[in-house]
């Protein structure tokens, strides 16, 4: 059994192509490479498309319904840099602050040469470490999932996490996972090149340093409440798990195979350490209530969460030297959510050259993605924002699919 509701305003959208839109989903669905999807188009001020799809759980037959529970994973980070941007209106922080002054532990970072955990080889930092370099990625911090460096296996020896379910960590607190990151060596001296990493877990330590909470507390007081996220935290409440959805991974004979389980997930238990760069929970409602805030230039229905001009500076490319993500990284299979002509703001992904990156969109669209499949956008020109939930891990170029690129090919189709 599958389900299928389909809610459509169509207005400046092409009634067909939205058809090929749902075709094109279903396709997913009913080949067994999803479970389900839902995927929600907002346009000009109005909800233009709804579409729920498949199932939440595959094996207890539980169809997706509007208001499913999803680990959105690093669609957290676009959250967690409002956050602490907030803060940055409130004259609080300065991008060009040194980490240091907010994280001592962060003096004694230095640059990795050779050696492997424990024992290395370093050189001190060119600079010291900004806010700025936290929140563009252009730290010299890494991912322990990335598998490519000494570095990130000293990640993964540390117990450097970044989610639940995405890896381990024996760290009860964020402030210790912190602390632990300013023992191993950047891959690089900061603001020299581009890496996806812990950056924004650190960004949510600051958020906790300069606003004395925590950083689950202050999301809800300054973010969830006043935009009316109802269904949006670092965890599930047991009121709410029978529409927490279920998630996959790709299975070696084909198909999919459960990777955390909707009653045993990690996800069911109130956490000690909130992940800023990948902790939180949300429905496709809720996350649209975000984006159309981001789309609003920092307000939804007259509640303004962040200032129109601080959004501006969020959405410029914050490379150094102007470069792409692509020209930047020193890991080119994890640029994750971004793509070719892509640069980075601070906490996003920012379109540059649309030639470049091979697809429909628009100079000035800010988007990311999530580990479990799940990806939005935001585009100020066309007025448009979209929001795309599912639950399939794929953090293997290998195993993902093109879902993102796919569906701008057809939404960008389908304006009038």
């Amino acid at each position: 059994m599958t389900a299928s509701m389909v809610r459509t305003t169509t207005g400046t959208l092409s009634a067909r192509n939205l058809d090929y839109l749902d075709e094109h989903l279903r396709r997913y669905v009913s080949s067994g490479k999803l479970a389900g999807t839902l995927v929600a188009i907002y346009r000009q001020g109005q909800l233009a498309h709804w579409s729920a799809q498949g199932m939440r759980d595959r094996e207890r037959d539980k169809p997706m319904v509007d208001d499913t529970i999803f680990r959105i994973y690093s669609m957290t980070k676009p959250i967690t840099s409002v956050a602490l941007m907030q803060l940055y209106e409130r004259g609080l922080v300065q991008l060009d602050d040194p980490v240091e002054r907010y994280i001592p532990s962060f003096k004694k970072l230095c640059v990795y040469q050779s050696g492997a955990y424990p024992n290395f080889v370093t050189t001190p930092c060119e600079r010291p470490m900004t806010v700025r370099d936290l929140l563009s990625h252009q730290s010299g911090l890494t991912y322990g999932f990335i598998t490519r460096t000494n570095v990130d296996a000293a990640y993964r020896e540390a117990g450097i996490a970044g989610a639940p379910g995405v890896g381990t960590t024996p760290h009860a607190t964020l402030e210790e996972m912190v602390d632990a990151l300013a023992d191993i060596p950047l891959e690089f001296s900061p603001g020299t090149a581009w890496n996806y990493s812990n950056s924004t877990d650190v960004v949510g330590r600051l958020v906790e340093v300069i606003s004395g909470q925590r950083l689950d507390a202050y999301m809800q007081n300054q973010v969830f409440g006043p935009l009316g996220m109802v269904d949006t935290a670092f965890w599930v409440s047991p009121d709410k798990a029978d529409r927490f959805a279920t998630n996959y991974r790709g299975a070696a004979g084909g198909g999919i195979e459960i990777v955390d389980d909707p009653t045993t997930s990690a996800y069911l238990q109130e956490p000690t350490i909130c992940f800023g760069g990948g902790g939180l929970v949300s429905t496709a409602s809720d996350y649209l209530k975000f984006a159309r805030m981001l789309l609003g230039r920092g307000q939804l229905e007259g509640t303004r969460i962040l200032g129109r001009k601080t959004l501006d500076l969020m959405t410029r490319n914050h490379i150094t030297g102007g470069k792409t993500v692509a020209a930047a990284s020193v890991a080119p299979s994890f640029q994750l959510g971004s793509y070719p002509g892509s640069g980075f703001g601070l906490g996003f992904a920012v379109a540059l050259d649309t030639t470049d990156g091979q697809l429909s969109s628009t100079p000035g669209e800010f988007n990311w993605s999530g580990a479990a499949s799940t990806h939005f956008w935001v585009d100020p020109t066309e007025d448009t924002t979209v929001v795309f939930m599912t639950q399939y891990m794929s953090l293997s170029p290998q195993t993902r699919y093109n879902l993102a690129r796919e569906m701008r090919a057809i939404i960008y189709g389908a304006l009038d």
